[in-house]
């Protein structure tokens, strides 16, 4: 520790400088007021241990000047007089201490001196979490690639981190939402408070309220205890609200009402809680097509929007693929103690030549999977199996006759999209009648 003691008591300042000196770690320089001190003020003490009753300026007013240019020096006082009313107006202006000069000051100045040093240990590990969680969740390590697409979200994150408008991201499932998320909060000023996510659609809808908004003791059965819901715990962070379409309508309502006013009631509670809350939604389905088809509140839709990202599905990502597959192939091999590997050639276009259904986290799976089916330390392109479950290629697996495509491909979207025969109508350019025409002919055929 680089530390100033201030004292004009030369043969009190000499044993003080030689008590803090028997540690070989502690530099100690001595100055007999305030003003030679300040003079040296660019050498930047770690700590100022000085005397009340100075020549020209008091130790209150040495300490002042000292922290308008070292603002992390500690500063520890000494008086010969036990003044409370001095003791107390020291600390709430910034002393760390202050010691009454008798028999047990240099004891008490030495444990004073280890504290410092733990909580300078302790915000020196702080320092050191944070910078790591700010490169963890950088634009690049969480959200890998160079394609134009990706630099493109790159753009507009980086948009999202000066202001605290609302986001919603869209995009097929394992495109990365969440992960666009956590970037948008940790780079921005909220990036210390909590980033909480919740799945909308994993959460029974009978249930969602009192888990968004909390709930109060006795306000239904098995409610033995409060509960904080989610929108109270994100507050003065970030909230994300993950599938938000697939919420019901009755609890649309009262999401907007809550955005609206910015304040919650618990469930079975009556204390208002006033929020400070940043909102980023996100889908894989089409919002305002479930606007039109009114399985979601317009308003709240609006209230929702804000910037709003649509994730890239993986296949139009030129070249990335390579580089995601490189990048988990090495993630897994390090997490798993495992020798460094390789993609051969043939793998290579294999992995480039396949359209991925279910994006960067199909790709994750493929590439982990065939790091454990290698039996050397280069993946081959037996080693690379795809998952033909929901596979576009499933379609044209059979040889059928085109009105027969036709329909298979018919039926698939009127099964993604839950039988929404106008919405299927627009989305494949074909006629109503035309679809209404194959249902009617197959459920003739199914008849009898």
């Amino acid at each position: 520790m680089k530390i100033f003691l201030i004292e004009d008591d030369v043969l009190f300042a000499e044993s003080i400088k030689h008590f803090l000196s028997l540690n070989p770690e502690n530099d100690v320089e001595h100055f007999s007021n305030g003003k030679d001190a300040l003079i040296s003020k660019y050498k930047n003490p770690d700590l100022i241990v000085l005397d009340y009753n100075l020549p020209g300026m008091n130790g209150m007013e040495v300490m002042k000047r000292f922290h308008k240019y070292c603002k992390k020096t500690f500063v520890i006082l000494m008086s010969a007089q036990n003044d409370i009313k001095v003791a107390v107006n020291l600390m709430r202006e910034g002393a760390f201490d202050y010691f009454v000069k008798d028999a047990d000051l240099k004891d008490r100045l030495w444990m004073s001196m280890e504290k410092i040093k733990k909580l300078t240990r302790y915000e020196a590990k702080i320092g050191k979490l944070e910078s790591e969680v700010e490169n963890k969740y950088s634009y690049s390590n969480l959200i890998r690639g160079n394609s134009k697409a990706i630099k493109k979200i790159y753009s507009l994150i980086e948009k999202t981190t000066n202001t605290n408008i609302n986001v919603s991201i869209t995009g097929e499932t394992g495109t990365g939402k969440e992960l666009v998320a956590k970037a948008i909060h940790y780079n921005s000023d909220r990036r210390k408070m909590p980033f909480v996510a919740v799945n909308v659609s994993a959460i029974p809808h009978e249930l969602i309220e009192s888990e968004l908004f909390g709930y109060e003791k006795g306000a239904f059965t098995g409610a033995v205890t409060r509960k904080i819901g989610k929108f109270e715990e994100a507050n003065n962070g970030t909230l994300f609200l993950d599938e938000i379409g697939d919420m019901q309508l009755s609890m649309q309502s009262k999401i907007l009402r809550v955005l609206q006013e910015s304040e919650l009631v618990r469930v079975g509670g009556n204390s208002v809680i006033r929020l400070n809350i940043r909102l980023i939604v996100a889908t894989h389905k089409n919002l305002a097509d479930l606007v039109r088809s009114g399985n979601f509140r317009e308003d709240l839709y609006y209230r929702l929007l804000g910037l709003p990202i649509q994730m890239p599905p993986l296949r139009n990502r030129d070249g990335d693929v390579l580089l995601l597959a490189k990048f988990f192939m090495d993630q897994f091999c390090v997490n798993n103690k495992l020798e460094p590997m390789k993609i051969s050639v043939e793998a290579q276009e294999k992995l480039k030549s396949y359209h991925f259904p279910g994006n960067v986290r199909e790709l994750k799976a493929v590439i982990e999977l065939a790091v454990v089916l290698s039996d050397g330390r280069e993946l081959t392109s037996n080693d690379i199996n795809f998952s033909t479950l929901g596979s576009v290629e499933d379609i044209f697996s059979e040889e059928l006759t085109m009105k027969e495509y036709h329909n298979k491909i018919i039926r698939y979207f009127l099964k993604k999209y839950d039988n929404k025969v106008r919405l299927v109508a627009d989305k494949l350019e074909v006629g109503k009648s035309s679809i209404y025409n194959m249902i009617k002919e197959e459920n003739e055929k199914y008849k009898y």
